[in-house]
């Protein structure tokens, strides 16, 4: 039983550092309007599935389908002919609540454990007496 309750959790927290790890990237590349496959960076989002044992398991990591942001700078070296620069489909207000939802469901995964594990040092004191 306990075993599950671990599994689930290890499960949980593995997802969410991905998702924060993502979330990083996505700050870190707001500005990028250059990538080696050509265009703006587009916002990259993990996709999750439940697992067979109630678990969490990554299915994917996929870019955000919704349309480049545009933004008027005629002396960007990245601006159309319009004077128009695509710029990456990433909102840094929705950044920050995707980090924050991460962040305190990383948290609640984390005291799941800690809460097992106490149970399982208090079984072991109460078996060995």
């Amino acid at each position: 039983m306990l075993g599950r309750v671990f599994s689930i959790a290890g499960s949980a927290l593995t997802a969410e550092r991905l998702r924060l790890d993502l979330v990083a990237q996505n700050v870190a590349n707001a500005e990028t309007t250059r990538t080696p496959g050509g265009g703006p960076y587009r916002r990259r989002v993990p996709v999750f599935v439940p697992s067979p044992d109630g678990g969490v398991l990554v299915r994917a990591v996929v870019a955000d389908p919704s349309p480049p942001r545009l933004k008027y700078d005629p002396s960007h070296p990245d601006a159309g002919p319009d004077g128009y620069v695509r710029m990456p489909n990433v909102d840094l207000a929705a950044e920050m609540v995707d980090l924050v939802a991460a962040a305190r469901a990383y948290e609640m995964s984390a005291a799941v454990l800690a809460a097992a594990k106490m149970m399982v040092q208090k079984a072991l004191e109460v078996s060995s007496r």
